[in-house]
């Protein structure tokens, strides 16, 4: 997995008032758990943009002003509701030799033939995985590999798991399938509906050909008993 660095200074106070000036000032506060004691310090907001606002996951290098750098992976970060400024980042010390669980996205590759040929629709049903691993073995991204998929065909979580990693999630988890999209189906009932209607359509033309063919040979009888008589 790729790591960002993120060089930062401990903070003294950990106040409301000493937050606010550190929003003010474009700093972001942050702690840092997981070792003996928490660790809090501030960054730079933009030291956070390839961290955050990227696709991948990635674990973090953070320097502090001592030179001190501390292996981690971001837990959870807090945004502004309104200006989506970033308030507050939780950081997770990680240790060589330990396992770490991080959410890993999941990344689509290839055209499926069924919606290509068949007019499908590819359906993503988990977009991110919980994955369990030493943190030298976390990939960027879990890939899915949609290029074999016909109609109702689908990828699950043990089609992406690998030996160096653990997905907690169940095997039989769907997290892609192609399905049958609306338009499909519309097209389909038409084309139903249609037989149907020939079919109808069919049968009524058979009764009324039957029908006047009776009705012809009941009139040539008649004609033929008047003759008669």
């Amino acid at each position: 997995m790729k790591s960002i660095t993120i060089n930062g200074s401990k903070r003294e106070h950990v106040g409301k008032v000493a937050t606010k000036a550190l929003r003010n000032a474009g700093k972001v506060p942050c702690v840092i758990y997981g070792g003996e004691n928490p660790i809090h310090f501030s960054a730079d907001e933009l030291s956070f943009s390839k961290l955050v606002y990227t696709g991948d996951a990635h674990t973090v290098v953070v320097v502090l002003d001592e030179g001190n750098k501390i292996d981690a992976v971001m837990q959870d970060i807090q945004f502004h509701p309104v200006s989506d400024k970033i308030l507050h980042v939780d950081f997770f010390q990680t240790q060589e030799g330990k396992e770490i669980t991080m959410i890993i996205p999941v990344r689509i590759e290839g055209t499926a033939p069924g919606v290509r040929d068949t007019g499908g629709l590819l359906s993503r049903n988990k977009r991110k995985l919980s994955v369990r691993a030493l943190p030298k073995n976390l990939p960027d991204f879990l890939l899915a590999d949609v290029s074999e998929l016909n109609l109702n065909d689908s990828i699950t979580v043990a089609d992406l798991s690998e030996e160096t990693f653990n997905i907690l999630h169940p095997e039989n988890q769907v997290v892609c399938q192609v399905k049958m999209s609306r338009a499909s189906m519309s097209i389909d009932d038409e084309t139903e509906e249609g037989e149907e209607g020939a079919e109808g359509a069919e049968g009524a033309e058979g009764a009324t050909k039957e029908g006047g063919e009776a009705k012809a040979e009941g009139s040539k009888e008649g004609g033929e008993a008047k003759a008669d008589s």
